[in-house]
């Protein structure tokens, strides 16, 4: 029914918040719980380094498939509130409908395979099982090592 992020971000999906009849209440409990584990999730993944700086750079973001589109909407409100360059949106996979809208909240969208009908992103993979936080944590650490690899200009 929507998303969270940095920065007091909400996006709700209105259509669907409607067509459920989902109460005001609901949404802020909800929300609470989101933001709680949001808040959990950037202390156990940022290992006390700051945000990053996003002012002025190239950002992309990328998922590995959008359905409604709601995580992405909040994640380039957070990134556009902190005034990037340029902000690129870039999946494998999501609904035609999805990909157009998002041209709304970012420079340049790329869908790989915008499918009509869409179905679900976990059709579109061999193994689509969750990611633990283990393993986010390890990628950040080989990320951030190939970052201070890169030459600097």
């Amino acid at each position: 029914m929507g998303a969270i992020a940095s920065g007091g971000i909400r996006v709700l999906s209105e259509d669907v918040v409607a067509a459920l009849r989902i109460p005001d209440r609901v949404i802020a409990t909800i929300a609470a719980n989101e933001e709680a584990e949001l808040a959990r999730r950037e202390r156990a993944y940022r290992d006390d380094r700051p945000p990053p700086k996003i002012r002025g750079k190239i950002i992309i973001l990328t998922d590995d498939g959008l359905a409604t589109g709601s995580t992405m909407r909040a994640a380039a409100a957070a990134v556009a509130s902190q005034d990037p360059e340029r902000l690129v949106i870039a999946v494998p996979v999501a609904p035609p409908e999805v990909c157009e809208g998002l041209r709304q909240v970012a420079d340049e969208v790329v869908c790989a395979a915008a499918p009509e009908p869409f179905f679900a992103v976990g059709n579109w993979y061999a193994d689509f099982s969750q990611t633990s936080d283990e393993e986010v944590r390890a990628l950040l650490a080989l990320a951030d090592e190939a970052f201070h690899e890169l030459p600097r200009r």
